[in-house]
């Protein structure tokens, strides 16, 4: 096996620029002897609101919990039915199952590979309670017609944004479109913690109340310590890992526009091929690329190639949602949902993240070109 000369991902990198910032943040927690919902928490989600423009955010312990109290917030629960797509990470479905309703899957764009009104339509039963558009590798959702569809129906939406941090849709942020808009920081996402870590985000000030109890075991912001007003969950945002994201939340903007800039490289230097690759966005639309996915009708071959020139690469994802053991007996019908299933056995991520030099860009690029004989 050839050693990686170019992973798909690296986060040494960030820690060898911020890992002094990031000590000093761990032991200011340590000393102050507050873990739990204290002042880093409370200083991070004023300042994650502030970055993204939104009026409140509240932490809590992961992506999927921020999907789950998001989904509670919004009245969805047992009986109910939620669109979700099926090209996505498994968590977009099992938030939903978590609480009680049951995962409706959706085709995708063939362009952005994200879900439609007009696939969203094609969804729709009389239980459907609410709609999860995902911002899938940081590619906005076309969310105007997909709103207008869900007042039109009186359906809740909850935004993924899991992938997205930063990316806008026609000026605007994702995670504050919708009625509420759910976020991961696994540490491989733009925006990582050192564990597990999430964020709720809503314009609503009862809804933020709302999901600021789900997450703290039903209890009311200010309220007695042993009152509880409804049934709620533990998981909330602990304060090493709020302190871990002011770091970094820092530099958010620097790292989003040094992956805008390696998507551009990538795009000229692979421009010409047999390869169907991503959008930058125009018209105020921001792609933030989590990943960068190129499809390629040769995925596998290209893939082997790129691995045996030591150049990371990874597969997003083999095997759709209505595919999976854990929701066979949801799958629709055969043939239902075509773009999803050819973009399983198409979509190729080449590396991509902040610290990438121009240079392994060009690597890539000549490596990928060698394969298609260019």
């Amino acid at each position: 096996m050839t050693a990686t000369k170019i992973p798909l991902l690296s986060l040494k990198k960030q820690q060898q620029k911020i890992g002094e910032q990031l000590r000093r943040a761990a032991l200011r927690v340590l000393d102050s002897g507050v873990f739990i919902m204290g002042p880093e928490v409370k200083a991070f989600e004023t300042e994650f609101a502030a970055a993204l423009g939104s009026r409140f955010a509240m932490g809590v312990s992961n992506g999927t919990d921020a999907l789950r109290v998001a989904l509670e917030a919004c009245g969805v629960g047992p009986g109910d039915e939620v669109v979700v797509p099926s090209f996505t990470f498994i968590a977009t479905a099992t938030a939903v199952s978590a609480v009680g309703a049951k995962p409706v899957f959706a085709d995708v764009d063939e362009r952005t590979l994200t879900i439609t009104a007009q696939t969203v339509r094609k969804a729709l039963t009389p239980r459907t309670k609410a709609v999860i558009p995902v911002h899938l590798f940081g590619q906005p959702v076309d969310m105007d017609p997909l709103l207008k569809l869900a007042r039109e129906k009186g359906l809740a939406v909850v935004e993924d944004c899991a992938q997205a941090h930063l990316t806008a849709y026609k000026g605007r942020t994702v995670g504050t479109i919708g009625d509420c808009g759910a976020f991961s920081f696994y540490p491989s996402k733009n925006l990582g913690a050192a564990g597990d870590a999430g964020a709720v985000l809503a314009q609503d000030e009862k809804r933020a109340e709302l999901c600021r109890q789900l997450r703290n075991c039903g209890r009311e912001t200010g309220g007695p310590a042993y009152r509880h007003v409804r049934v709620g969950q533990n998981c909330r945002l602990d304060e090493l890992q709020a302190a871990m994201l002011r770091v970094k939340l820092a530099h958010l903007r620097e790292w989003t526009d040094a992956r805008r800039a390696a998507a551009g490289r990538y795009l000229d230097g692979l421009k010409g091929l047999p390869l169907r690759l991503p959008e930058l966005g125009s018209g105020g639309d921001k792609h933030t690329f989590h990943l960068f996915v190129v499809r390629c009708q040769r995925r596998d071959e290209l893939a082997k190639h790129l691995s045996e020139r030591g150049i990371g690469n990874g597969v997003y994802y083999p095997i759709p949602i209505h595919r999976q053991p854990a929701y066979e007996k949801l799958a629709p019908k055969a043939g239902s949902l075509p773009v999803t299933e050819a973009a399983c056995a198409t979509a190729l991520a080449l590396p991509l993240f902040p610290e990438l030099a121009p240079a392994e860009i060009d690597e890539v690029c000549a490596a990928v070109r060698e394969f298609f004989g260019k």
